[in-house]
């Protein structure tokens, strides 16, 4: 296996994780809810938002990095 072979093995997963992570979030209050000014009332920060958040964040800098490596072609093939 060739490094390309392993960062593109990283980069699928990356990916794959971070459609997982995005289809965890909860709405942020959009929606019929919203009208009625109900959404203010739901909207509290727990801690495994904050996690779930930043878990996010993370895959995404990983998978947005990663493309720019393997799109530029900086590793041996």
């Amino acid at each position: 296996m060739t490094a390309t072979n392993i960062v593109q093995g990283i980069w699928a997963l990356s990916a794959l994780g971070l459609i997982v992570l995005v289809l965890l979030h909860s709405p942020k209050g959009d929606g019929i809810g919203a009208i009625g000014g109900q959404a203010q009332l739901f909207s509290s920060t727990k801690s495994a938002e904050d996690t779930l958040n930043r878990v996010t964040w993370a895959l995404t800098v990983m998978f947005m990095g990663l493309t720019v490596v393997l799109s530029a072609g900086w590793l041996p093939r």
